[in-house]
């Protein structure tokens, strides 16, 4: 049997295609910077809290870090309506994979913290910075150029773990594709056109994160 691929009938879509991409950019960008803001409260919460408080940071982190986030969004998505709460498949997407990521980023964060050497911070103290001061000009610097590399794979990571998002009716770059395919009968050209993309759009933010890398830290990120 010969098949004839026509890739015409898939491009006619590119701007349902262009915008499933930015709509990816989007999803990862806010999922990453949310996880961000969670896995540091989470690794300071673990150094500092109470022992209540960290064990049921551990739970969190455990739970999170042990079951596919495709299970923590359909829990979030068709579960949490059954009490009442509603959720957006955007909305529900953004949280499950912002949750995830702040499991596995706490873990990532704890490991910098504990990198900063005492030296350092009983210099901080001899030149009588508050505890804010000596965090924002010695432990945060520290912390950023010591995980930025494993902060860039995980940015990746989450570009193509969005493609999740596309199982719950979110037109990102896989949801758009999948509407495509089911228009057109093309399926084989579909998901190569979307492979092909997200090779691009990974190329693109290795080659942005490791610029940013190279010219704030001076280390080098992951780079294609």
């Amino acid at each position: 049997m010969h098949y004839s691929f026509q890739f015409g009938e898939v491009l006619k879509h590119w701007p349902d295609l262009l915008s499933g991409a930015l709509i990816t950019l989007l999803v990862a960008f806010l999922a990453f910077w949310i996880g961000c803001v969670i896995g540091l409260l989470g690794a300071l919460a673990g150094q500092h809290a109470r022992p209540g408080l960290r064990r049921l940071l551990r739970a969190y982190v455990v739970f999170f870090t042990n079951t596919p986030s495709l299970i923590q969004i359909f829990v979030l998505f068709y579960g949490l309506p059954d009490f009442g709460i509603v959720l957006s498949p955007m909305t529900a997407v953004l949280i499950g994979l912002s949750l995830n990521a702040g499991a596995y980023l706490t873990d990532i964060m704890r490991s910098g913290l504990v990198s900063v050497s005492q030296t350092e911070l009983e210099a901080a103290a001899t030149l009588n910075m508050s505890r804010f001061q000596s965090f924002r000009f010695v432990t945060l610097p520290h912390l950023a150029k010591t995980i930025y590399p494993l902060l860039s794979n995980f940015f990746i990571w989450i570009l193509l773990g969005s493609s999740i998002g596309g199982l719950f009716g979110v037109n990102e770059l896989t949801g758009a594709v999948i509407e495509i395919s089911s228009s057109t009968f093309r399926s084989i050209e579909s998901f190569v056109v979307a492979a092909g993309m997200y090779v691009v759009l990974t190329f693109i933010a290795s080659a942005f994160l490791y610029a940013i890398g190279y010219w704030c830290f001076r280390v080098r990120a992951r780079f294609i």
